[in-house]
């Protein structure tokens, strides 16, 4: 048989994905953390690889899944969040644009995995599912009581499980991860599609959502998942010390408030008395980009604005 015969469809995916293959797994496994430093990877979306000094390995919103494939239905599941906010029912064209950077089953080295809500690109079962086949029998899993229920309903041992709340502290090795209040106004409205928001909202965000902040031996951490702006943030940064914050950045279309934008993410940074503030890049592709996004750079020419990096 031909070579041209003999590729199929699943021989290209299998040789071609995932794009990255291992190479950012060995370079995080290979890192030498300097002391009085952490390091960091950016996975997609708001996950994130952090890598101590003392070479504690834990991951936040990991997500191995897409944006939309196909063009076959062109309206939004009944209930979806953006249809309760803004009243539309047709389909978003938001598409995965970051590449696959690291392999889940190729993950040998890790002492906790964590979600910050139970939105499917925030939590990911083909991640537990890897940790659970490959690592160590003891890694924790780390999340809001939804998520918890989530990985249970999945199949990871209930006790291999922490459920965690704003207050919570958690030492996983050298890091001590605070969870604190998470300000994920989109959460709320993510109801099962028979069930109407009338009479049920505000709902308990804090079983829904947290906020995190990793205090290392070399610098603290601020994650902030998809949390809208919020001014309780200066709450956070007046009993924390924050050196790195993140924050879920992009431009919202008509009727939508759901990511922060420039002047969010700087407000953010200058609440939380961060030393460095990074926007997380928007997880996907969006038709109408002058709508949607925007120049991060922008966030370089606003008065009073901490250093950003991006």
């Amino acid at each position: 048989m031909s070579k041209v015969q003999s590729i199929t469809r699943e021989s290209w995916i299998l040789s071609t994905f995932p794009e990255w293959g291992s190479w950012l797994n060995e370079e995080i496994e290979q890192e030498q953390v300097a002391p009085g430093t952490f390091a960091m990877w950016w996975l997609g979306c708001t996950g994130i690889w952090l890598k101590s000094e003392g070479g504690t390995n834990v991951c936040v919103d990991f997500w191995c899944g897409t944006g939309k494939q196909s063009h076959g239905n062109p309206l939004m599941k009944t209930g979806h969040q953006m249809q309760r906010m803004a009243g539309v029912k047709k389909l978003q064209p938001n598409l995965r644009t970051t590449p696959f950077v690291l392999d889940p089953f190729a993950i040998r080295q890790i002492d906790a995995v964590l979600a910050t809500h139970d939105h499917n690109d925030h939590i990911d079962v083909n991640v537990a599912a890897a940790v659970m086949q490959n690592c160590a029998d003891d890694v924790p899993f780390i999340g809001p009581q939804t998520c918890v229920d989530l990985w249970v309903g999945w199949g990871v041992p209930k006790e291999r499980c922490i459920v965690v709340k704003p207050g919570d502290v958690v030492k996983v090795k050298d890091i001590e991860i605070h969870a604190l209040d998470a300000f994920d106004r989109t959460a709320l409205i993510t109801l099962p599609a028979d069930q109407k928001a009338a009479g049920v909202l505000p709902d308990g965000m804090d079983v829904r959502a947290v906020n995190y902040l990793f205090k290392t031996p070399g610098g603290n951490l601020y994650h902030s998942g998809d949390s809208h702006y919020s001014n309780y943030y200066a709450k956070h940064g007046n009993e924390h010390q924050i050196d790195v914050a993140l924050g879920s950045y992009g431009e919202n279309p008509r009727g939508i408030t759901d990511k922060m934008t420039s002047a969010d993410i700087l407000r953010m940074a200058e609440s939380l008395n961060t030393k460095s503030g990074d926007p997380v890049p928007s997880r996907y592709l969006v038709e109408l980009p002058g709508r949607s996004a925007r120049d991060p750079r922008a966030m370089g020419n606003e008065e009073r604005s901490p250093e950003v990096w991006f």
